[in-house]
């Protein structure tokens, strides 16, 4: 299955709309708003509410205000009169020029996409009246699921199932060492109505909550609803068939059984010989008028001496219920439904991808390549440092085993730890050198451990985060700055000896340290005193104006934009802070697919874009970002390619990597909502109300030893933002909308 990316920048409303109607896979000639309600429209985006004039009413407005000036000249008798009227001119001309300004911040941010979904109570639906084809994952502890789904362009139903067993190793035991299978829509039962065989059937419906629903007509009268779902707990995917006569006479329905089995040869296996059967079986029935009958399908592997016992309809129920219990907790309440669901929805895949490997719960990325295996990146400093905010226990346990699993490589030598730890923690791959990994790490288990909010766990992972930092000051350079091989692209584009992202995360590292250390009673004076020289040393050393733009370079020689410019945004740096503000969301940067990973280049990666979104949230630019993140939500949720953040484009052809939905969920906990943690129990608080939006809030957050609410709502010159503990008020705060302020628990 393959995505194309889109590259066209986002520039006027003209160019903008003339660029998508010239692609390929146009579905619609005439533009919908992104909020449209009709089922496969082109979504489009606007600046929120706050202004949804056309070029053609800003016209209007000017030729209206070029009429009212000549009028009042028109009409000045004398010197008084002519002072008056200027006065009423000036403020006119003001306005026009208000006008104009707002039609170039509006239509700027104007472009479209294909959507295909709709949002339900619970999901999304696509009601499918066109060919269409797409791919998402879903994950539980031993199998995950890459599923190709849609309607081809012979009117047929596509459905292929690439299953992933983790633990169950194949040899050499490397990192892509996963035992895995594709199974086409060949593989299943014959179906005969009335001993007639159905040879094949196209698609009506597709639904999603957690669970993949398809919905087809087999005949005038006999629907067949497929519910496809990863078993949460065994090596198994059930797809549950609900067959429903809905005409008015019985019908007999016939399904044929089906038994696959595949031994796989010992000499080829990990832990030897591994059987992947495929079962379901057979049904024969008289299907009244109105009646619904069930049959299950059954994708499994194990063990061959393993014994494994699956009830289909007991799992699907299972998933259900985890479903829900990620829904119920850390729960986003906005005016856009939208938002809400897109959020919803990545908390799902950042929190399902977690594998019961031989070593511990181990979250992997996914994508059919990278499972029971941990990086400093994905693991340590994206989806970890989520986990204590929505209370997940095996997210929680998954984030101490992986810095288990890197504290195990800690040396006496300060050689550098592994960038990733592959084989259910029996390996290791460091192909790419030293990537600013201890960066990562220190960073990523100093803010971990402050949102857990528990002293014990936090000296447990102290010796790490000391190694770590210990490991950065050994790399320093006579600038001050510190050397890395590569960064977290591993050499995909140029990083120099000394690169801005491994050194921004490690001024963030020796912040979350020190306030670390002082929730556990240590001083803090000399991490703080070494951030700040740090902090000096970045400014220094990368500060540059490239491409016009009074920003970073990303390391020395760069003479290029680059997404990771956000960092310092994202860390609290105030210089260069307008010259990178502009140069994230200009035209060099900043397309409809997100920001590029350089300027000039076609190559996109999600978490750089997301860590912009955080970034530019952070530093009070929510009404600049907010059309870019809106625009990036709905097209993620119903657009092309659906639903969740993505890893690149065009490597990986857009997998749903697992740890990029965590780094969404972080732009509204981190940059809508502005947590920053302080301590145990503290943490700074600068919610960001659109400005088409009175209220919104965050319940249910586990972090700082919650479960708590904060509710924002929006009043005549403030914001009242609250506190609240089981449905009771704790704190209450009168906010001007500017400033972090503090909050302890």
């Amino acid at each position: 299955m393959r995505f194309i990316g889109s590259h066209q920048i986002i520039k006027n409303i003209g160019v903008a709309n003339s660029l998508e109607r010239g692609n390929s896979h146009e579905r619609d000639n005439s533009p919908e708003l992104s909020h449209s309600n009709e089922p496969n429209s082109q979504a489009g985006l606007l600046y929120g509410g706050k202004s949804k004039a056309t070029h053609q009413d800003i016209q209007a407005l000017l030729l209206l205000v070029s009429g009212m000036i000549f009028f009042l000249i028109a009409g000045c008798t004398d010197e008084k009169d002519l002072s008056t009227h200027q006065a009423e001119i000036a403020e006119i001309a003001e306005i026009a020029e208000i006008a104009e300004v707002r039609e170039v911040q509006t239509s700027a941010k104007i472009t479209t996409f294909n959507q295909y979904w709709q949002l339900t109570d619970n999901g999304i639906h696509w009601s499918v009246d066109s060919p269409h084809q797409d791919q998402l994952e879903m994950s539980g502890l031993q199998v995950s699921a890459v599923i190709d789904y849609g309607l081809g362009t012979d009117g047929n139903l596509v459905l292929d199932k690439t299953l992933v067993w983790p633990m169950l190793r194949t040899l050499p035991n490397d990192t892509h060492a996963s035992l895995i299978r594709k199974f086409s829509s060949q593989v299943a039962p014959d179906i005969y109505i009335d001993e007639e065989r159905v040879i094949s059937g196209g698609l009506e419906d597709v639904m999603f909550d957690g669970q993949l629903t398809l919905v087809q007509m087999l005949s005038t009268d006999l629907k067949l609803t497929r519910t496809i779902s990863v078993h949460p707990n065994e090596p198994a995917l059930i797809e549950r068939w609900q067959f429903e006569n809905l005409g008015s006479d019985v019908l007999g329905l016939r399904l044929s059984p089906l038994r696959e089995l595949e031994t796989t040869l010992a000499s080829q296996g990990e832990y030897g010989s591994y059987q992947i059967s495929v079962d379901a079986d057979e049904l024969n029935r008289r299907l009244s008028a109105g009646k619904i009958v069930e049959h299950f399908i059954v994708y499994s592997a194990k063990l061959a001496d393993e014994m494994i016992y699956i009830e289909p309809s007991s799992a699907l129920q299972q998933r259900a219920q985890q479903v829900e219990g990620w829904r119920s907790a850390l729960k986003l309440e906005t005016p856009d439904p939208k938002i809400n669901q897109m959020f919803e929805f990545a908390k799902f895949r950042a929190t399902e991808s977690i594998f019961a490997t031989r070593g511990g719960l181990a979250h992997g990325p996914g994508g059919t390549r990278y499972y029971a295996a941990i990086w400093a990146n994905d693991q340590a400093e994206y989806v970890n440092p989520f986990f204590p905010y929505l209370g997940d226990k095996r997210g929680v346990e998954s984030a101490l085993n992986s810095f288990r699993w890197f504290a195990r490589y800690m040396n006496s030598d300060y050689k550098p730890l592994p960038s990733s730890i592959i084989a259910e923690g029996k390996g290791f791959w460091n192909g790419a050198g030293d990537r600013g990994d201890c960066a990562m790490i220190a960073y990523g288990a100093s803010d971990f451990s402050l949102t857990l909010s528990d002293a014990t766990t936090a000296k447990q992972l102290m010796p790490l985060i000391d190694w770590c930092l210990e490991y950065n000051r050994r790399q320093r350079i006579e600038s001050g700055v510190i050397a890395s091989d590569s960064d977290e692209l591993e050499g995909r584009f140029p990083a120099g000896n000394a690169n801005l992202s491994t050194n921004v995360l490690a001024y963030g590292g020796l912040i979350r340290a020190a306030r670390l250390k002082s929730a556990l009673g240590e001083s803090s004076v000399d991490l703080l005193e070494e951030a700040k020289l740090l902090k000096s040393a970045i400014i220094k050393y990368f500060s540059a104006e490239i491409s016009g733009y009074q920003t970073y370079r990303y390391f020395e020689g760069n003479k290029k934009l680059r997404a990771w410019i956000a960092l310092p945004l994202a860390f609290g740096f105030d210089v260069n802070k307008q010259g990178t503000i502009d140069a994230l969301l200009s035209e060099k940067l900043w397309t409809i697919d997100g920001l590029l990973t350089e300027e000039g280049d076609k190559t996109f990666w999600d978490r750089s874009t997301l860590y912009g979104f955080r970034a530019l949230m952070k530093v009070g630019e929510l009404e600049r970002v907010w059309p870019y993140f809106e625009h990036y939500s709905y097209k993620r949720l119903t657009g092309e390619h659906v639903p969740y953040a993505v890893e690149a484009w065009p490597e990986g052809e857009q997998r749903h990597l697992s740890a990029e939905s965590g780094l969404y969920a972080r732009v509204v906990v981190e940059g809508l909502f502005g947590i920053e943690p302080m301590g145990f129990n503290e943490f700074l608080l600068a919610p960001r109300l659109p400005e088409h939006w009175d209220n919104m809030a965050l319940r249910k957050i586990y972090a700082f030893n919650g479960p708590f609410d904060i509710e924002v709502r929006r009043e005549e010159e403030a914001f009242t933002v609250d506190i609240l503990r089981n449905g009771y008020l704790e704190q209450s705060f009168v906010w001007d909308g500017v400033a972090p302020f503090t909050v302890k628990l």
